[in-house]
Formats: C-alpha cells, structure tokens, sequence
C-alpha cells in the first residue's frame, strides 16, 4: 500500500494532521513528535484503540502484536512500544501444559486477561474466546465475550472461523465489542484438521479463505489473523480488505505480524513451526541461572552477607 503523508490522513484520535488549517482559517498547530501517530513505540496516555489500527492501515503502517499471559511479562512488552498485546488460547501449549488449546476454559483465560491488562498502560488488550466458548450461538459468544470485557477489562476479543462464525462477529459488534478474527489454520480445529495443516492451497481453498475474510469483515471485525497461509494468497487476501490483516505464518504481505512470545524468545521446547524466528535464547539463559544459583547454594557461597540481615 502507499505510504500517504501525514497531511492526507487524521490522528488516530481525530485531531487534525500537521498542517491541517483550524476553525477561522488558521494553521493549526504541528505536531512536533511524529511518533504520536505511530503504533509501535508511539507515546500516548491512553490505551490504543481499534480506530488507531485502522488508521495504521490507512497510513500503510506495519505493526507488531504479541501473545502475552501475565502481568510481569506483558509489562515488558508494553514498555517495549508493543501496540497490541493478545492473551491467546496458545496459553494452553506454551503455559498450562496441555497438548493443544482445545482444553482452555474461559476461567483460565479471564483470569490471566486481567493478569495482562493490570501489567499494561498503553498495549490494546485482545483476549481470546476458547474453544467451545462461542460456536454454540451469537448468544454463547456475546455472554462469553461480555465477561471478558467487564471482568478482565480487555479492550477486544478473537474468535477463530470465517463465514461460520460470521453471525457472532456481527452481534459482539453490535453489541459494542470490538472483533479481532482468525482464519486459514484455526488451532481449535486441530482434531477436525488432524495435525496443523497448511491452509489455502489450490483455488478451491484459496477461494474459501478469500470469502471467510470478507464475511468477517462484511460482519465488523476491526482485523483478521492468517494463520499458516501461503504468502501470495495471504498477500491477496489483504489487498482486497480494509480492515488489516495480522499474519502468522502467511508470509510478509501482511499489515502485522504475531508470534507466539514463547516462541519468539526462544523459551519453548522441541519443534518450532517453521515460521518463528527466535530473538533471544531464553531456556538457555534461565537454565544457566537456575545452575548457577543451585551450585551457590550447594557450595555454601549463597546467600553471601550482602545477601543477609544484620
């Protein structure tokens, strides 16, 4: 997408851009920090909102989204300009110790949602609905939804599924509860799927990825993740929409990007999916520490005097 000048396009917060003449003729005052306007690392004193992802998309303004599960850990990302922070079902892998997320319950996720939300300023908070949470009805998910919002404070939620979840994306926005969906590989199909496969290959498949995307946008969503789609469909796929895409495994097309944080900073265990890159080390790091200090303490050198009250 073309990159427009700031004086083609408003602030997320409906402010005119620099330059923009005020009521009465005047110029209005510029805005000296450009990064006002930016999602990652911009500054602001309220949260990020779905009209500043959308207005990130009009701008042709790329953004960054992680999966974040407590307070401690989503502070750093927060901190770290991080626009848009999800409390996925992935907790399910990567924190609780089940083999898929099928088994995370809607406890689980409002209670680490709220965890998210008091660790954070700034990031959009976007919680997952689980598996079994909406697919019921648009009355299931609404009551579900609802919860998350007024009980852990979350600014916006995600549900897996195109055109079959479309009746629930359009009541949640009618409802005033901002959609963020998910289609290609939905992981809470894993039993249907059996295993995690590649989804949009050949035209029939491509085709139904196009469509689930526009009936979900056609429905409200304010963004929609691709998940394990190849990059020239997932390429495609936002050309044709204007709400953003978010992609994970869908290649560089995309207007975001997320990854599983875990994964991202080299935390997680064993295979890796081909599409993560690891930023940090950091299994290593812990692993190394947690010797370090069980060799102080078995060698008697911890804790040392400074470490002890007098």
């Amino acid at each position: 997408m073309t990159q427009l000048s700031p004086a083609q396009n408003p602030s997320a917060d409906g402010t005119p851009a620099p330059g923009t003449p005020a009521p009465g003729g005047s110029a209005a005052k510029p805005v000296s920090d450009s990064s006002k306007k930016a999602l990652y690392g911009g500054k602001s004193s309220r949260r990020v909102t779905v009209r500043d992802i959308a207005a990130a998309k009009e701008r042709g303004e790329k953004w960054p989204m992680l999966t974040a599960y407590d307070a401690m850990t989503a502070s750093v990302f927060d901190e770290a300009g991080i626009p848009v922070l999800l409390v996925g079902d992935s907790m399910g892998n990567c924190h609780l110790g089940y083999e898929s997320t099928v088994p995370v319950t809607m406890d689980e996720i409002t209670m680490l949602s709220a965890a998210v939300v008091r660790g954070t300023k700034r990031a959009l908070i976007v919680a997952d609905l689980p598996f079994g949470a909406f697919q019921e009805s648009p009355v299931q998910a609404l009551r579900n939804a609802t919860r998350l919002v007024k009980e852990a404070g979350v600014g916006a939620v995600k549900l897996e599924g195109g055109e079959r979840s479309a009746h629930q994306v359009e009541l949640l926005v009618s409802s005033g509860i901002p959609v963020m969906a998910h289609v290609g590989l939905t992981p809470q199909s894993v039993n249907a799927y059996g295993g995690y496969p590649v989804q949009g290959r050949g035209e029939e498949a491509a085709q139904q990825l196009l469509r689930d995307a526009k009936a979900v946008q056609d429905a409200g969503a304010f963004s929609v993740v691709l998940e394990a789609v190849p990059a020239e469909l997932a390429a495609e796929v936002t050309r044709s929409l204007h709400i953003p895409t978010v992609g994970i495994g869908a290649g560089i097309g995309c207007d975001a990007q997320v990854l599983v944080w875990t994964d991202m900073a080299g935390l997680t265990s064993g295979h890796v999916p081909r599409f993560v890159k690891q930023y940090a080390n950091l299994r290593d790091v812990l692993g190394s520490a947690a010797k370090d200090f069980a060799e102080e303490v078995v060698g008697g050198t911890f804790p040392a005097q400074e470490h002890s009250f007098r």
